[in-house]
């Protein structure tokens, strides 16, 4: 019950690697709110909020296109006025794209990943720090955010400029907001995922697949739980002292 009474959002949190962090930080004792664009779980099944209330958990679902300040806004002032206070933040809403190369990503799609990727994670941020300025310190923290990144924002993303783009984004706000509010007991990490099987239906062409096995010195690739227990580190009192990193589960992606 390493967050036994804390106060989480997870954006995202209905589908893949927002699903697997909703449903084990539950378990972990928070009370969690899932912010994402719809219930509907993208691999098929029951949605996350009845799988955490049906382990005896407390979690809420409110429509949120993370894009949208309106939205962002409205989901940490309702889970706020609900629980009464906010304590982790994890920004993992994020989409693809079509994955093209540079002369052919179109400014319509650029603008699309980075409206969700980045801006979303802006949003997310933003908001969650708004809030944490007016809290107490409690387990040495006023709140902590927990970014989802990718190792595609360290080291190309062959075919995804926009994608990996926005992911470095996101490991550059993770260092500047750690740096900016850690006398102010605000902690902010992300968590960069290798290649994770998510369960859902697989695209067209087996090269990405390929690609990820290849790249990957452990002989397997991620599951979202892997992510989940890294995140879940990040996100309670054991990483006190831990501010600015941005944390590989990548099977070794990185090391390679």
């Amino acid at each position: 019950m390493r967050l036994k009474d804390k106060v989480v959002i997870v954006t995202g949190g209905s589908s893949g690697i927002g699903r697997a962090i909703a449903t084990l930080f539950a378990r972990e004792g928070a009370r969690v709110a899932i912010g994402d664009v719809s219930e509907a779980v993208l691999e098929g099944g029951v949605p996350t909020r009845e799988i955490i209330a049906e382990q005896g958990g407390t979690a809420r679902f409110h429509h949120c296109d993370v894009s949208v300040w309106h939205d962002v806004d409205a989901l940490v002032t309702r889970t706020v006025a609900e629980f009464g206070r906010l304590d982790v933040m994890v920004n993992n809403a994020a989409i693809r794209g079509e994955g093209r190369k540079l002369h052919e990503t179109t400014e319509a799609d650029w603008d699309r990943v980075m409206a969700v990727n980045a801006k979303g994670a802006f949003f997310g941020c933003k908001r969650a720090v708004q809030q944490f300025l007016t809290q107490e310190v409690i387990d040495e923290a006023r709140g902590r955010i927990v970014n989802i990144s990718s190792q595609h924002g360290m080291v190309a993303s062959p075919g995804k400029l926009a994608y990996g783009t926005g992911k470095a984004a996101v490991a550059y706000m993770t260092r500047q907001i750690a740096v900016d509010y850690a006398k102010d007991y605000i902690i902010c990490n992300a968590v960069a995922p290798g290649r994770i099987l998510t369960g859902r239906p697989a695209g067209p062409g087996t090269d990405a697949m390929e690609y990820s096995i290849m790249r990957t010195p452990m002989p397997r690739l991620g599951r979202p739980m892997d992510v989940a227990q890294a995140a879940l580190f990040l996100a309670s009192a054991e990483a006190s002292f831990v501010t600015g990193h941005n944390l590989m589960v990548d099977g070794g992606w990185m090391a390679f």
